[in-house]
């Protein structure tokens, strides 16, 4: 399994590790819905967490850029439902960034709520412009809702791809902490989250993000 799941103190860690570069294929998107069906019934709040030095890099690029054009556009639609989902999780979600998050990788972190990421030699970001592709507009969307809007066009036009602080900067992350500790932050964090009154911060969440869900929601097939 590329996605396991561990539910303690009603913090449910879902944990992505192919042990590649969690690359986002058809298994690792029915691995995520699959732990989040259970987290969002067991759990009050959720860790989303890469290998180490692999978040995730992104959409798996034997489908995307080698396999049947019509497998590609399956892939880059549940992968935009998947960010949506995230999105408006009734759930706080908190990912740790343990490493790279290039391309669909960093569309999960700008899907969670808080984002904490590690120092090291790792790049994050969007670099489809460097690879020939239009971003599809569910990434779009995350960009607008999350980056700082003087960043946007280094950071998607440009596909410009950041050094973990320089992520926080930009609104890739929030913040950083020691790779020893990232997932114990993010867990202290998720705990504090999913005791706030669930209705309220779901509601609140999508009252802020209304416009952007609306858009996304709009452009998935099916």
């Amino acid at each position: 399994m590329s996605v396991q799941i561990e539910i303690e103190e009603g913090v449910a860690t879902l944990c992505m590790d192919d042990g590649k570069a969690n690359a986002v294929g058809f298994d690792l998107i029915a691995g995520l819905n699959a732990a989040l069906d259970e987290a969002e019934a067991k759990a009050r709040a959720i860790v989303l967490v890469g290998r180490d030095g692999k978040f995730s890099a992104g959409f798996d690029l034997s489908v995307l850029g080698q396999g049947q054009p019509e497998d590609a556009a399956r892939l880059v639609n549940l992968g935009g439902a998947l960010g949506l989902r995230l999105f408006q999780s009734p759930l706080p979600i908190v990912a740790a960034c343990t490493g790279h998050a290039i391309a669909m990788g960093c569309f999960l972190l700008l899907s969670s709520d808080l984002r904490i990421g590690v120092p090291g030699p790792f790049k994050i970001g969007a670099n489809e412009t460097a690879i020939g592709m239009t971003l599809p507009v569910f990434g779009q969307e995350l960009a607008k809702a999350r980056l700082r809007p003087e960043r946007l066009t280094e950071a998607i036009v440009m596909g410009q791809l950041y050094a973990p602080d320089a992520a926080v900067e930009v609104g890739f992350l929030d913040r950083l902490a020691a790779p020893q500790d990232v997932r114990a932050e993010a867990q202290a964090d998720a705990d504090r989250l999913g005791a706030l009154p669930r209705a309220a911060y779901r509601g609140n969440k999508l009252a802020m993000r209304r416009g952007f869900i609306e858009t996304m929601a709009a452009s998935l097939v099916g």
